[in-house]
């Protein structure tokens, strides 16, 4: 055969990533905030979008509906708000402010009512212009770091150890405990490790009790010398905590050389006291999850589903401005790149929209699927994964998983992500109907927290109550199922409920 070039003609299709393509893939996936942010951005590097309030946003009428009668969407309406106002708020009278006309300064009021002297401003008169931030007079919640240096300036009046006070102040932890060496203190501040530990012992009597120790007996000690209750039985039994926390209740007694009444009052004590002081003033509040879809039982059965119009950004493109600047553009630069933004603010705005309808597609079909669920309780949460979701709307499973990551929904029961409706399934026993792994779990939950004292149920034991009520289920599986909730061993569990009768 001999070897020549020749020109061949082949047809055939592929997938082109474009970059709106990608862009409209990215949003799919981006949370509330994250949309946000991302919108915030075009908007400013975007002359053509334009931010309108006034627009509403995706409903649920825009967007392709599956088969399910059931599960109406309603179109959001902005005169009825899924969440009423607080009681009391909407004819809530104005206060009444009675102001006491009494000044110490030394100005005084004269007949016509002015003020008179010298109060640094114009005229003799009062000047509320706005050469002050009124936001610098609000109050604010106290930090431990204020608290403590006001315990400080006023225990020690020493320069010296004052300072030495101040360093250990910032090397306090989170939970109120001291991390750092003395040793490398002592060096840098050019004094004597005697005196830094005495300085540490007069800061360890400040409020809150238990701050500055440098472990866990330690702190707790503290705070029992300040309840006058460290004895030598109970310093013995902070020294062996190791003991108290494997629950060997027989070898604490023996190394204390108290009886079990003793013990456990001096338990009791231990856990009366706060193993992380210093979080009482943590006023660090977790912002609140927004939902991004909104569900209501209907009047006529069923769900409402709609989205949530606080997380949709709404943009226009500013088509009058385009026509007015790409009329007035004489050069190739300037067309080229009005063209490219305008391409781009209409793309933007046509995958915020395919974003929300995909949404609400999404969402209403697992509100479909785990109708039982909203209805009866997490114990009739049905297995479920992406495919079952992708075959009813005809989407790929890709995208669905790019749809349920970081949203979530509101419903009667709670807000949840809406990859918890998403869960492995579990063999029925005899062939039976397949159970839902986060079901199961929870169904275990429930078997421990109600076991009596005198009866602690086993890992094989409650193998056998869950195949009793058809769930094919392993021990290995129980037993990892316990571990993630975090709940002890059978043993373990025995011997916290002997400790506490």
């Amino acid at each position: 055969m001999a070897l020549s070039p020749r020109l061949d003609l082949r047809q055939s299709q592929s997938l082109v990533m474009t970059p709106q393509l990608q862009q409209a893939i990215k949003l799919l996936q981006l949370s509330s905030i994250e949309l946000s942010a991302f919108v915030e951005a075009e908007l400013e590097q975007n002359p053509l979008l334009e931010r309108d309030d006034s627009a509403p946003a995706a409903t649920a009428e825009e967007a392709p509906q599956p088969d399910a009668s059931d599960i109406p969407v309603m179109e959001p309406r902005p005169d009825a708000p899924m969440v009423d106002a607080l009681p009391g708020q909407a004819d809530e009278a104005p206060l009444d402010l009675d102001y006491d006309n009494t000044f110490t300064n030394n100005g005084t009021m004269d007949e016509s009512g002015d003020l008179s002297g010298d109060f640094g401003n114009r005229g003799g008169r009062l000047d509320f212009s706005d050469d002050g931030d009124f936001e610098q007079t609000l109050t604010r919640e106290e930090t431990l770091r204020d608290h403590l240096m006001s315990q400080l300036n006023l225990d020690i009046t020493e320069s010296g150890d004052r300072l030495i006070g101040i360093y250990l102040i910032e090397m306090l932890d989170e939970a109120g405990y001291l991390i750092g060496d003395l040793d490398a203190l002592a060096q840098s501040l050019g004094c004597d490790l005697a005196r830094v530990e005495a300085v540490l012992a007069r800061v360890q009597r400040f409020d809150p009790a238990g701050l500055f120790a440098r472990s866990l007996s330690e702190c707790l000690a503290l705070q029992l010398r300040e309840r006058d209750r460290l004895d030598p039985c109970m310093q013995t039994l902070l020294d062996n905590l190791e003991l108290l926390g494997r629950r060997d209740l027989p070898q604490l007694m023996k190394v204390c050389g108290a009886d079990a009444e003793d013990l456990a009052q001096m338990i009791s004590e231990i856990r009366a006291l706060d193993p992380k002081p210093a979080l009482a003033f943590d006023h660090h509040v977790a912002p609140p999850v927004t939902p991004d879809v909104l569900m209501r039982p209907s009047t006529g059965g069923g769900w409402l589903v709609e989205l949530n119009n606080d997380t949709l950004p709404r943009v226009l493109v500013n088509t009058r401005y385009y026509a007015k600047i790409s009329g007035a553009s004489r050069n190739k630069e300037d067309k080229t790149y009005l063209t490219e933004r305008f391409q781009s603010a209409n793309w933007l705005v046509k995958s915020l929209h395919q974003r929300a309808t995909t949404i609400l597609k999404v969402a209403t079909e697992i509100v479909r699927q785990q109708d039982a669920f909203f209805h009866r309780g997490i114990q009739y949460l049905r297995p479920l994964v992406l495919k079952d979701i992708a075959l009813e709307i005809s989407m790929h499973e890709s995208t669905v998983s790019r749809v349920t990551a970081n949203k979530y929904i509101a419903t009667p029961r709670g807000i949840f992500e809406l990859k918890y409706f998403f869960t492995q399934a579990l063999g029925g026993s005899d062939g039976g109907e397949a159970h839902s792994a986060e079901a199961v779990r929870h169904r275990i939950k429930t078997l421990i927290d109600q076991e009596p004292a005198t009866d602690i149920l086993s890992d094989d034991k409650i193998v056998d109550i869950l195949k009793a009520e058809g769930v094919d289920i392993a021990r290995r599986t129980v037993a990892k199922y316990r571990e993630s909730m975090h709940i002890p061993s059978s043993v373990q569990r025995r011997r916290d409920k002997m400790m506490q009768v």
